[in-house]
């Protein structure tokens, strides 16, 4: 693992293809992980004897520190290499994982959830980062867009590899198997990566500090608020605190050297209007994901092997579209692409939360599924693209940061306003017609979240694509150019 003598960020020529597996495994294995964990919940509370509360913060430990060290760990790749941070990013989250694996009681696991965290919000940022420094071009585009179906991929197949290995072996199986392939994925890095130069200057320690503080004490408001209301006064508490630190942060980042979340990247209409829909598409996706789970084992009697399988509709769509965009790209504007995903994925929500006990899997889930596979097929990577539009080579770190960072709120506020939409809706009793009627209040929580985003595209994005970019730094030279 070394610098090219040119200084600019490469691969050994003719391994462009191995360099993207690199990447692409590693950031799916984190975004595996995020739903892993959802199948395999009841049977570690078994495992474990924990408590509601313990059991949460098996999910939560892990939700904290990944959303609040996102922009730390993506800019802290722009100063000491983004290759070298990668690699210690995966062997963080292999040993949580291992750890994680053996677990003999609660402290435990969900310590080792926390340490998993750290090594995801550095792996999860730096992935995208790395991208845009060995990519250009339409290479770049085809990366983009792949990066993007592994995130849209990843939560739903990643409630069937859970389902699989805690039916078949246990849910240790599902966490234990994060333990090799990280080993893979450090041994190629370190062969097939070239490090990227590194940024001269002072390191913002004011800005970490307020930055990492500040969005842990909005995801701790947030998450605390499914357990105890938005009124609690630890909520009230964490939230405000929350806020004060992340208005610190904008006071500081307009003065420091080398800040952390530079206040640029906010100049552009279309990446500021891409972080805000994603953190309003993210919200929905992970009610779609936590509720429907719900609606197929506890109100359809699914098994945890079944409901895993039930989300394929929606996976194998995705996946096609996704792979399919960078062609579609070609004729149809990508803000166009960006909008009818959206708007497809709305009209899925909404069929979806007319779900009911009594009807067929087929009408009532899958075509929902398949419709809401197309939206976030077409959407992901046009989004992806948008957030780091126009970043020169020295931002592309904190593009990444903050892209990841807005992706991690919105999946935890969209997942405690959505809770709380669910817990006080339907009838008082137990059983699945109940479920049915959480799941439907959630899922139409999800719609409004979707129809704001469809907004935001129109009115903000849309506009913005035409207008004058900002200044662009010349990019790097492509990987599949250098190659060539």
């Amino acid at each position: 693992m070394t610098q090219t003598p040119s200084g600019r960020a490469g691969a050994v020529p003719g391994k462009v293809w191995p360099v993207l597996a690199i990447i692409l495994t590693s950031y799916f294995m984190i975004l595996l992980d995020n739903s892993v964990v959802f199948t395999g919940l009841p049977s570690i509370r078994t495992d474990l004897d924990l408590s509601s509360t313990e059991l949460s913060w098996v999910q939560n430990a892990y939700t904290l520190v990944f959303g609040g060290l996102l922009l730390l760990g993506a800019r802290a790749g722009d100063i000491v290499g983004r290759v070298r941070l990668f690699v210690v990013g995966l062997a963080i989250f292999g040993l949580a994982s291992a750890l994680i694996g053996v677990a003999p009681e609660g402290w435990w696991i969900i310590s080792a959830r926390a340490l998993q965290g750290i090594g995801a919000a550095i792996v999860a940022p730096t992935s995208l980062t790395l991208i845009t420094s060995y990519f250009d071009g339409e290479m770049r585009t085809k990366a983009v867009s792949m990066y993007a179906a592994t995130a849209g991929i990843g939560a739903s197949l990643g409630l069937l590899v859970g389902g699989t290995l805690t039916d078949l072996a246990s849910w240790r199986a599902a966490f234990l198997v994060n333990v090799p392939i990280a080993i893979a994925m450090i041994i190629g890095a370190r062969r097939v990566l070239v490090e990227t130069p590194r940024q001269q200057g002072r390191f913002d320690l004011v800005g970490a500090l307020t930055a990492t503080l500040g969005v842990g004490a909005l995801v701790f408001g947030i998450i605390e608020s499914a357990e105890t209301g938005w009124a609690s006064t630890r909520v009230i508490v964490s939230l405000a605190v929350g806020v004060v630190l992340l208005v610190a942060l904008v006071v500081n980042e307009a003065k420091a050297e080398q800040p952390i979340m530079p206040l640029r990247l906010f100049a552009s209409r279309e990446r500021s209007g891409a972080y805000a829909v994603r953190f309003l598409y993210l919200g929905a996706m992970i009610g779609f994901f936590f509720f429907t789970t719900q609606l197929m084992q506890d109100g359809l009697g699914f098994t945890p092997l079944q409901a895993g399988l039930g989300f394929l509709p929606m996976t194998i769509v995705n996946f096609a579209v996704a792979l399919a965009v960078p062609r579609l790209g070609r004729w149809v504007p990508s803000a166009v692409l960006m909008s009818t995903g959206v708007a497809l994925t709305l009209i899925g929500m909404v069929w979806l939360s007319r779900a009911g006990v009594d009807g067929s899997y087929v009408v009532a889930v899958a075509v929902p599924m398949a419709i809401i596979g197309i939206g976030q097929g077409l959407t992901f990577a046009p989004l992806t693209s948008s957030g780091i539009a126009g970043v020169d080579g020295a931002d592309a770190g904190a593009a990444s940061g903050l892209l990841n960072t807005f992706h991690q709120l919105g999946m935890a506020l969209g997942l405690g306003i959505l809770v709380s939409v669910a817990a006080r809706a339907g009838r008082d009793a137990s059983g699945p017609a109940t479920v049915a009627d959480h799941v439907g209040a959630a899922l139409t929580g999800s719609s409004v979240l979707l129809g704001l985003a469809l907004v935001v595209v129109l009115a903000v994005i849309l506009p913005g694509r035409r207008a004058v970019a900002a200044p662009v730094a010349k990019p790097p030279v492509a990987l599949g150019e250098a190659a060539s």
